[in-house]
């Protein structure tokens, strides 16, 4: 299924081992697997914000007036990929699967602007081909210490008692717990002590196009010994993001591909920065590709069997937005 670029991660294992600092970019199915050193970056095409490390320059002002339109797939074109995901669900194929979608947008905005306009915890800018802005964090080491914080469940902030409803919601919260457990297992496989930090915390998120409250936890353990300094080895391990794949991971991949119908590409897959030391890295979220002069933007949710079509079409355009205000 994955054709796991593994002379790519042995490189990750070396720099890391050896303390050298550097970037990196997965894609969604591992094929693809940048490094760049730190002194390779400048010339690479990249922009990179992230808390631990940034390489951007001083940004304009936005002198205009922001246009942005989005094109969604009609809701008899979502419901074949959709119906196709929960009647595996049903056949007990997969209990959770992440289902995304590809919607094509308008915007007088480049994706230059759109980089160092937005506000994201995670930005990248790639070589004018996409750019993201990912409030979710993948997993950072920190002094031997492995944290992950899966992101599951999203509403409209504008809805009266929006917070209560996200934490009650009966199917927010399946799929929150179930993708909970499915880091906590994937987390054991490189780590000791596994455990969750934090249950169902909530974040608000400003953007242009409307306000909305995210749902995330907090997992962490204790690295392994034989995977100290060993970036490459750990991602292979944990990839891809659970989050945004569902679970059991093998045979939700084969629906996944089946049902999407288009290429992720980089999207959901994971980048990272290792200081020489400690990592941090996120997954490829809220992302915009430029496909021959055409913009899309790639979003999804996770479909259980308490899904329904109307809700996860609406949550997929929900998603579609840049967070600049």
């Amino acid at each position: 299924m994955f054709s796991v670029n593994h002379q790519k991660f042995m490189e990750m294992d070396e720099l890391s081992g050896q303390g050298t600092p550097f970037f990196f970019l997965i894609d969604f199915m591992l094929d693809n697997v940048e490094i760049y050193q730190e002194s390779e970056i400048e010339n690479s095409g990249l922009l990179i914000d992230f808390q631990s490390y940034s390489n951007t320059k001083i940004k304009q002002e936005l002198n205009k007036i922001i246009e942005w339109n989005s094109f969604p797939e009609s809701l008899e074109s979502f419901k074949t990929g959709f119906e196709e995901v929960q009647k595996n669900i049903r056949l007990g194929n997969s209990y959770l699967t992440n289902y995304t979608r590809k919607t094509r947008i308008e915007t007088n905005l480049t994706l230059e602007e759109i980089f160092y306009h937005s506000k994201a915890k995670y930005k990248v800018f790639y070589k004018d081909f996409f750019v993201f802005f990912s409030p979710e964090i993948f997993v950072k080491i920190i002094d031997g210490k492995i944290l992950t914080y899966p992101m599951k469940g999203t509403i409209d902030a504008s809805l009266e008692n929006a917070e209560e409803i996200l934490k009650n919601d009966k199917k927010e919260k399946a799929e929150h717990y179930t993708v909970v457990d499915l880091l906590r297992n994937d987390l054991s496989m490189v780590a000791d002590d596994v455990k969750v930090d934090k249950f169902q915390h909530i974040d608000f998120i400003k953007t242009q196009q409307k306000d909305l409250y995210t749902m995330s936890s907090e997992i962490s353990g204790n690295l392994k010994p034989e995977f100290d300094g060993k970036v490459g080895s750990i991602m292979k391990k944990l990839l891809p993001a659970g989050s945004i794949l569902g679970a059991p991971k093998p045979k939700t991949l084969e629906i996944i591909l089946n049902a999407e119908g288009h290429e992720r590409g980089y999207y959901t897959g994971v980048c990272g920065w290792f200081d020489g030391k400690n990592l941090d890295s996120c997954v490829m979220i809220r992302f915009i590709e430029k496909e021959n002069d055409t913009l899309y933007f790639k979003s999804g949710g996770g479909i259980t069997h308490m899904s329904k079509l109307e809700d996860e079409y609406q949550e997929m355009k929900n998603k579609i937005y840049v967070p600049i205000h």
